[in-house]
C-alpha cells in the first residue's frame, strides 16, 4: 500500500493482473509477558510510560544477557519493515526491508549515549519493568494493546509466521523512499571551486 500512490493505481493493478509482481516474505515478530497470551506485529512493538509522568526504567537482557536499564519514554521493537515507522522518528536507522533484522529504539533516553541496536530476529529480548508505579503500555503495530507492571517480564521473539506482501516491477525501494520522505536531493553535475589559504584553485566535477 505504501508503494502505491493513489495517481498510480489503475497501471498498478494492470501489472497486477498480468503477474508482473514477485511476492516478498518478510519477518515477524511475537511478544508476551511472563510466557503468557502471544501477540504478532509486522512492524514494531512499543513499550511505552503511558500515564506515568515522568521516565522509567526498563531492563534489557539479549539471550539472558543483561545489556543495559534504559531510562526513557520507552522502547521501540521494530523489524526491518517497519524500521521508517516510529524507530525512524525516535532516531533509528533505515534498515532495507527484506533484510532479517530487529532494531531496539529507545524513545527520548535520560542518556545521550543510549543509541538504536540491531539485532539478529533468533535473538530473544527480555524487557522487566522495574519503576513501582502505574503500569507501561505496550502495542503491536498500533493497534492490540496490553500494560506491563512493575517486575513483569516482556519476551519478544522472532515468529514462525511470515508476512507476505506483493512487490510490483514497477516499484523500487529507494524511489518510494525517497518519494515518502520527501528527499530533496538530486543527481548534479557542476564544477565546484575550492578556494585555499595557498589562493590555489581547484576545479571537481561532481
Amino acid at each position: 500500500m505504501a508503494d502505491i500512490p493513489i495517481t498510480d493505481i489503475y497501471p498498478c493493478l494492470e501489472e497486477l493482473l498480468e503477474g508482473k509482481y514477485e511476492i516478498q516474505e518478510r519477518v515477524m515478530i511475537q511478544g508476551n509477558i511472563n510466557s503468557g497470551e502471544s501477540c504478532f506485529a509486522v512492524n514494531d512493538i512499543v513499550i511505552h510510560r503511558a500515564q506515568n509522568p515522568s521516565l522509567v526504567d526498563l531492563s534489557v537482557h539479549i539471550d539472558g544477557v543483561y545489556l543495559n536499564t534504559f531510562s526513557a519514554d520507552g522502547l521501540i521493537i521494530s523489524t526491518a519493515t517497519g524500521s521508517t515507522a516510529y524507530s525512524l522518528a525516535a532516531g533509528g536507522p533505515i534498515i532495507h526491508p527484506q533484510l532479517e533484522a530487529l532494531v531496539l529504539t529507545p524513545i527520548s533516553p535520560h542518556t545521550i549515549s543510549n543509541r538504536p541496536f540491531v539485532f539478529s530476529p533468533k535473538q530473544k529480548i527480555q524487557i522487566q519493568y522495574l519503576n513501582e508505579t502505574k503500569p507501561v503500555e505496550i502495542t503491536y503495530d498500533g493497534i492490540s494493546q496490553c500494560s506491563l507492571k512493575t517486575g513483569e517480564m516482556f519476551h519478544v521473539t522472532n515468529s514462525t509466521r511470515k508476512f507476505k506482501i506483493i512487490s510490483l516491477e514497477r516499484h523500487n525501494y529507494f524511489t518510494t523512499l525517497r518519494q515518502k520522505l520527501n528527499w530533496s536531493g538530486q543527481i548534479r553535475n557542476r564544477n565546484i571551486y575550492i578556494s585555499l589559504s595557498s589562493r590555489k584553485k581547484y576545479s571537481i566535477t561532481t
